[in-house]
């Protein structure tokens, strides 16, 4: 019961507390004939101010939806997280146990279901006891009470200072004539169980805990029906004082408190004699669970598509006006989110993750996969070796490696490496050419001012000297471009390049989804590195990417939700499905022909899945970043396996408890691609991905310039076995830029390990002697 204390009260003696008491009595009196009578009928003159003061006030009582927490759902129903600023679950009053309903009324109001919201034979109780004894005794109603916390639960949702809302202690007259007056319109207009019922759920009971439901599970780990006579005698008393009457913090305290409430109970016929003697008999009998946390602090699976969800629904105009207002809703809007996640996908992604590099790893290494389904977009799986957490820690950080900067990822995003070819594989096509193609490998320096085109650039645009490597020499011949393609071989893709507008290419890419994650924008093409993967994108950028390949060359934008309502009943727009046809299907389908092989032939060391299949590998100069970016026809997936705290090698890393001397793309990236794939593709669409009945082009002979020529002649190209184990991307070395000389970059790493089962922990790993391969 709320208690409204008087420092001038001690300081009187008896015989002053009675002329007090005729004052106030006087006064009440007064009080109470303005409650209940007309101003018209009042012929006080003196009286006539008080009563305008209470015309003024509001007669109705804006009770609405209670301010509650928003919810975040797989699209298979699975709750992911909640945010809240008042922890409450609200139930109906039949949810409630009888014993609780009836421990409230006992302790705070024993006439509850008498009076008509204002009790005045309480009022003039409370006011002879308060003026005759040292102690003070509360005259609020249940439905007092009740309309107190829906004007303070209004005020916090309008942003009010703590000084501005009628807590306990702080009310003045004015305060107390609009609670008596909104108190009688409740009555009017509410039935007594449905007051009952609205109070249980708004009070506090404890920190951030509202309503008798959450406070239920909170301290018994049981839901409000089925709380017994102790438990909710102990519920009951807490009201008063949620601070002072904290199980946890003063037991003592909170148990006498109880065994009031049990003999207030007792006193009103709400329990016999015996079931008074079993509860006073009885401890606290806490099950106190753990505190719930608001966000994705708290997410139950999925903490870092939740991060992304957030993301979305801040950045959306859809709810609300700014970041602020957003953010409020989310909080204490009482918002049901469904999304795209499917939760087999995410729970099997999670544990690839978990089985390869561990949260917390002492490498340090980060891992990360995302899954889209192609033609719609939707995210079906985002996952990442780290708890969502603002906690220091090597297992934490609120950073998600899967997404653009301005959606909560890293500063930059990270290096695709040989991923970025197939790109240019497109943009061959586009321009008449076919797979079957033969182009010229061997070169690997284009000197200084060589004529690159680039439309999108000034006329004169100015390119530095070029020079870079494959990752093995052996590869350095005439090939087709499926070969480069399969093989990863970098002088191939380059190759194409030269013949090909670099504007071009780009603009695939970006048709494909492709951008910087840095800032969104376009790929930059006054370096011609960004071919071979030397320009920062996000693992959700190439699982889009990838996926248009997958639905017949068409590119669906990500998308994260398909509902959202709130608990008004009120329906939100959720960004529709966005997808344009970026590339021909014909081109889509020529496209995963290499990449198809590269899965099934394994020369890039990633195993068959037993289904269609293309896949990619990656890997940048040093083993900085690694990638696997594959799809099947229903599921594309990007996995990433890298250093995202500085730009160091991951090689002779313990990683896992196992040392490498060379990572690539398919060593661990590619090893948790293929298990999580060959698990979760038979979920969705397994069907072609190639036209098997494609009629082979006639390969014509790539046109070399003289100085290609000399150079083919003065180094003889070792010929590989006919199946060779491809090696990781090389970075390229330092392109020439539009205006600047740029630092040559480190030499391309080793060749790639092929993708077997993993040694046991401790042991160091030296890949085995292996035809030379191109590059990755």
């Amino acid at each position: 019961m709320r208690r409204n204390n008087s420092s001038l009260l001690g300081r009187l003696g008896t015989s002053g507390r009675l002329v007090l008491f005729l004052v106030v009595s006087a006064f009440c009196g007064a009080l109470v004939a303005g409650i209940f009578i007309p101003t018209t009928a009042v012929a006080a003159t003196g009286a006539n101010a008080l009563f305008d003061a209470m015309e003024d006030l509001p007669d109705e009582l804006e009770t609405g939806p209670l301010d509650v927490g928003s919810k975040i759902y797989s699209a298979d129903g699975k709750l992911l997280a909640t945010f809240f600023a008042e922890n409450r679950i609200p139930v109906k009053l039949e949810n409630i146990s009888p014993s609780m309903r009836d421990a409230i009324v006992a302790i705070e109001d024993n006439r509850f279901y008498d009076h008509g919201g204002v009790d005045v034979k309480g009022v003039a109780r409370a006011l002879a006891s308060n003026l005759t004894n040292d102690s003070t005794q509360g005259a609020s109603t249940l439905t007092m009470q009740y309309v107190n916390n829906v004007l303070i639960d209004q005020g916090v949702a309008e942003g009010k200072s703590a000084a501005e809302l009628t807590v306990s202690g702080t009310k003045n007259i004015t305060d107390k004539i609009r609670e008596a007056k909104l108190s009688l319109a409740v009555e009017k207009e509410f039935s007594k169980d449905e007051i009952l019922e609205g109070y249980l759920n708004i009070v506090l009971f404890s920190g951030r805990t509202y309503g008798v439901e959450a406070a239920a599970q909170a301290y018994f780990g049981i839901p409000a029906s089925q709380l017994n006579v102790a438990q909710s005698a102990m519920l009951a008393g807490m009201v008063q004082s949620p601070n002072t009457f904290n199980p946890i913090a003063n037991p003592e305290g909170t148990r006498d408190r109880r065994n009031m409430v049990l003999s207030a109970m007792l006193k009103y016929g709400k329990i016999d004699q015996q079931q008074y003697d079993d509860a006073v008999a009885t401890d606290l009998q806490l099950n106190p669970q753990p505190a719930a946390d608001s966000g994705c602090i708290g997410a139950e699976m999925a903490d870092y598509f939740c991060s992304y969800v957030e993301e979305v629904v801040l950045a959306s105009d859809e709810f609300g006006v700014d970041e602020k207002a957003r953010a409020k809703l989310l909080a204490r809007g009482g918002l049901n989110i469904v999304t795209t996640l499917d939760s087999r996908l995410q729970e099997e992604a999670e544990a690839q993750i978990n089985a390869q590099v561990p949260a917390g790893d002492a490498s340090g290494a980060g891992s990360a996969m995302v899954s889209v389904e192609p033609g719609t977009g939707k995210i079906l799986a985002m996952a990442q070796n780290t708890k969502y957490s603002p906690e220091e820690g090597a297992a934490n950080t609120q950073l998600n490696f899967n997404v653009d900067s301005e959606m909560g990822g890293t500063d930059y995003g990270f290096q695709p490496g040989s991923t970025m070819k197939p790109f240019t594989t497109v943009a061959w096509l586009e321009n008449g050419g076919s797979v079957d193609d033969i182009v010229d490998a061997t070169r690997t320096t284009y000197p200084a001012g060589f004529d690159w085109k680039a439309s999108c650039l000034p006329d004169d645009a100015y390119f530095d000297e070029w020079k870079f490597k494959n990752a093995t020499p052996g590869y350095e011949r005439q090939m087709s471009v499926a070969e480069g393609l399969t093989s990863s071989v970098n002088s191939a893709t380059v190759a194409q390049a030269s013949q090909l507008d670099l504007c071009s290419i780009r603009d695939a890419a970006t048709r494909m989804g492709v951008h910087r994650a840095v800032d969104g924008e376009p790929l930059e093409v006054n370096n011609p590195s960004f071919v071979l993967g030397g320009q920062e994108v996000s693992p959700l950028t190439m699982a889009a990417a990838y996926a248009t390949f997958a639905s017949g060359g068409q590119y669906c934008e990500p998308i994260a939700l398909t509902e959202v309502t709130d608990s008004r009943g009120n329906a939100y727009e959720v960004p529709e499905q966005e997808c344009t046809q970026a590339i021909s299907e014909e081109i889509a389908k020529e496209v995963s022909e290499p990449l198809q092989k590269l899965v099934n032939s394994s020369p890039g060391g990633i195993s068959p899945l037993g289904v269609p299949a293309a896949a990619k590998t990656g890997t940048t100069d040093v083993s900085e970043q690694t990638w696997t970016v594959g799809y099947t026809k229903g599921i594309s997936t990007a996995s990433w396996v890298g250093n995202w705290t500085s730009y160091a090698t991951l090689n002779g890393l313990p990683i896992n408890g196992i040392t490498r001397s060379y990572v690539d793309g398919s060593t661990i990236a590619g090893a948790q691609w293929a298990d999580y794939m060959r698990a979760v593709a038979p979920l969705y669409d397994t069907g072609e991905l190639v036209d098997r009945n494609r009629m082979k082009a006639v390969a014509p002979q790539p046109q070399k310039t003289e100085e290609a020529e000399e150079d083919t002649e003065e180094t003889a190209a070792p010929q590989p076995s006919a199946t060779p184990a491809p090696a990781a991307p090389v970075a390229p070395a330092p392109v020439p830029t539009v205006q600047a000389p740029v630092p040559a970059l480190p030499e391309a790493p080793a060749p790639e390990e092929p993708a077997t089962a993993p040694p046991a922990p401790g042991t160091v790993v030296t890949p085995p002697v292996i035809a030379p391969p191109a590059s990755q």
